[in-house]
């Protein structure tokens, strides 16, 4: 089997495994009862059809789980080019105690700007700089990586987070990264905050705000979005094979969907219901 085939059999495994609990999960476990939405939310269902709060129950159950199948994928596509490629990865090590004041104080005045003065842009290089200069008494640290790969030398750790993640979220990534980058022995050789996909198309139109209060989200080399992502961590065309794969398997579930969920039977120039 070629590394392809293997990337292929693997986003199947993981997309159909993801799919058919979610299946189960609407269909059997946690249904939409009408009688039950209508009792809870009479108004609402007296305004607005069935079907669309529906909709609503399937993918309140079917993005949460989505969110663990993006770094499954990731630890697939990393062992192409990586001897390592390992899910929630534990690093510890030694941060010099300015160091750990520093970070705080950095994230403190990206979050609360002084009264009356402008926000403050994020600016990753100099900000990194001015931790880096900390010093003071090692103290115990660890850090949790969404994603870790490793070959020879090379230490990449990633925060992978949704598309369009909160600010809180974001903080809480950067100051991850900027204790990888502090801790004595340099146990990583690069650390980045990840999106598996842009949703607003090119990199320098992503426009979503509350990540560009920690980052810049065009620009920073910290960051990668999308392809960016996907062919570092697993070569060129990696990213297009996961989408290829990925719509190939939407077929059949698409019309499973119709079916026994919404109870549409699909035609070959409409619906039936």
């Amino acid at each position: 089997m070629t590394t392809s085939e293997k990337i292929k059999d693997a986003i199947k495994n993981i997309i159909t495994s993801m799919m058919d609990r979610v299946m189960d999960n609407v269909l059997v476990k946690d249904p939409f009862i009408p009688e039950k939405h209508h009792s809870l939310k009479p108004l609402y269902a007296a305004l607005v059809p069935d079907e669309i709060f529906k909709g609503s129950h399937f993918e309140r159950r079917f993005v949460t789980p989505f969110g663990s199948v993006w770094e499954k994928l990731a630890v697939v596509a990393g062992l192409v080019a990586f001897d390592k490629s390992i899910q929630g990865y534990e690093i510890h090590g030694q941060i010099p105690e300015k160091r750990f004041n520093r970070i705080r104080e950095v994230l403190e005045k990206l979050e609360h700007p002084e009264k009356g003065a402008k926000r403050i842009k994020p600016d990753w290089n100099e900000e990194l700089k001015y931790i880096l200069e900390g010093k003071g008494e090692l103290l115990p640290a660890t850090v949790v990586c969404d994603l870790y790969l490793e070959k020879d030398d090379k230490k990449y750790a990633f925060e992978l987070k949704s598309p369009l993640p909160n600010s809180d979220i974001t903080k809480v990534s950067k100051e991850k990264m900027f204790k990888l980058y502090s801790m004595v022995g340099n146990p990583v050789t690069d650390a980045f905050y990840a999106l598996p996909y842009n949703p607003y198309g090119k990199r320098e139109d992503y426009a979503w705000s509350f990540p560009a209060r920690w980052f810049d989200m065009k620009t920073d080399k910290s960051v990668m979005i999308g392809n960016d992502f996907w062919d570092f961590i697993g070569g060129a065309g990696t990213y297009q094979l996961f989408i290829d794969e990925i719509n190939k398997l939407g077929v059949e579930y698409r019309e499973r969907i119709y079916k026994e969920y919404l109870g549409i039977e699909t035609l070959e120039n409409g619906f039936k219901l």
